[in-house]
C-alpha cells in the first residue's frame, strides 16, 4: 500500500510564550518493508533554528528552537510511504523462547537494532512482578517465541478495555495493568514488560495506523491516529516482528513505522520546554490516506 500521511499538532498557550524548545520524532526512519519519500515539516510561526540528528535507537530527532513570543503554535509533518505486507517467512525456523533468549545473549553487535538494547528494563519499564506472574503461563521457555507473544497480545486485547480517559502518557505500566484499561501505549508497555521478563528482546514501535470508518459512514478528516505496538526479536534469521496488542494481530500493511525505542520515552512524537505560557491546550489531527493499493 502507498499512503500519504499528515500529522498536525496545534498548541494554544494561556499566556504568551517567550521561548520554546521542542524535540520532534516525526520523520520515519528507514525500516525493512517500508519506503518513505517527500517528508516535509512546517511550523507556524517559523523556528529560529532547526537541527536534525539520529537517536541512539532507530529514531530521527528534530530539534526546534522558537525564540519569538507566541500564543499559538502549529506543527505539521507530511510524507508519502510505501508499506509492503511483511508476511512472516514460515520457512524460517521458528525458534523457542529459550532459543531466542540464548541467541540474543550471544549477539556481538551494539547497533541501534541490536536485540541487546531491548533485553533489559528501561526508564519507563521496570521489572513488574505482577505482570511477570500473570504472563508466565503464556510464555513457556520451550514454546515458539513469536506464536507465544502473539497469543499473549490477543489475551491483552480480549481482557483489557481500550479507554482513553483511564491513563495519561506518564501512567506507570503497573498501574495500567492493575486497572486493565488504557490505550495502545499502555498495552504495548505491558506486553514488552512480559516479553522481557521471559528473556525475550522487545522494543516499542511508534507509528501510524490506518483506520476505517464504520460501514455506511463517511471517513472523517483527521480521524486516524498515532499508534504503538511491540517489536519482538525472533532470532537472527527472523529479525524484528511487529505485534499489536491493541488489535491482537501481527503488524501489517496498515501499520506505518516511524521509530523504535526501549519504551515510549525514547520515541515520544513531541516533547520539550517553554518559558511562560501557563496552561496549554494541545490538539492533534492525523490523516493516513491510501493513494494506491
Amino acid at each position: 500500500m502507498i499512503y500519504e500521511v499528515s500529522h498536525e499538532t496545534r498548541i494554544g498557550y494561556e499566556e504568551q510564550v517567550r521561548l520554546a524548545r521542542f524535540n520532534l520524532r516525526l520523520r520515519p526512519v528507514d525500516w525493512p518493508g517500508q519506503q518513505v519519500s517527500d517528508f516535509k515539516l512546517t511550523l507556524d510561526p517559523g523556528a529560529a533554528n532547526i537541527t536534525s540528528r539520529s537517536g541512539p535507537y532507530p529514531v530521527n530527532v528534530t530539534r526546534v528552537v522558537i525564540d519569538e513570543p507566541l500564543s499559538d503554535l502549529v506543527m505539521r509533518s507530511e510524507f508519502t510511504v510505501h508499506v509492503e505486507d511483511a508476511l512472516l517467512d514460515m520457512g524460517t525456523q521458528a525458534l523457542s523462547i529459550e532459543q531466542v533468549s540464548r541467541a540474543a545473549l550471544a549477539e556481538q553487535s551494539l547497533g541501534a537494532t541490536s536485540p541487546v538494547n531491548y533485553f533489559y528494563p528501561s526508564p519507563r519499564l521496570p521489572l513488574a512482578p505482577e505482570i511477570t506472574a500473570w504472563s508466565s503461563g503464556y510464555l513457556d521457555p520451550g514454546a515458539p517465541a513469536v506464536d507465544s507473544a502473539l497469543a499473549l497480545a490477543r489475551k491483552i486485547q480480549s481482557d483489557f478495555v481500550y479507554d482513553s480517559d483511564a491513563t495519561e502518557a506518564n501512567t506507570p505500566v503497573d498501574q495500567a495493568f492493575q486497572i486493565r484499561r488504557g490505550v495502545c501505549q499502555d498495552f504495548t508497555h505491558i506486553l514488552i514488560v512480559a516479553l522481557r521478563a521471559a528473556g525475550l528482546p522487545a522494543g516499542y514501535a511508534s507509528g501510524y495506523l490506518r483506520t476505517a470508518p464504520p460501514p455506511g459512514e463517511a471517513r472523517l478528516v483527521g480521524a486516524d491516529a498515532m499508534h504503538a505496538w511491540a517489536l519482538l526479536w525472533g532470532g537472527p534469521q527472523r529479525g524484528w516482528v511487529g505485534i499489536d496488542p491493541t488489535n491482537g494481530c501481527l503488524a501489517g500493511p496498515g501499520h506505518i513505522f516511524v521509530a523504535m525505542g526501549r519504551d515510549y520515552s525514547d520515541v515520544a512524537p513531541i516533547d520539550g520546554i517553554f518559558v511562560g505560557g501557563g496552561h496549554q491546550d494541545l490538539h492533534t489531527a492525523v490523516d493516513v490516506l491510501p493513494i494506491e493499493g
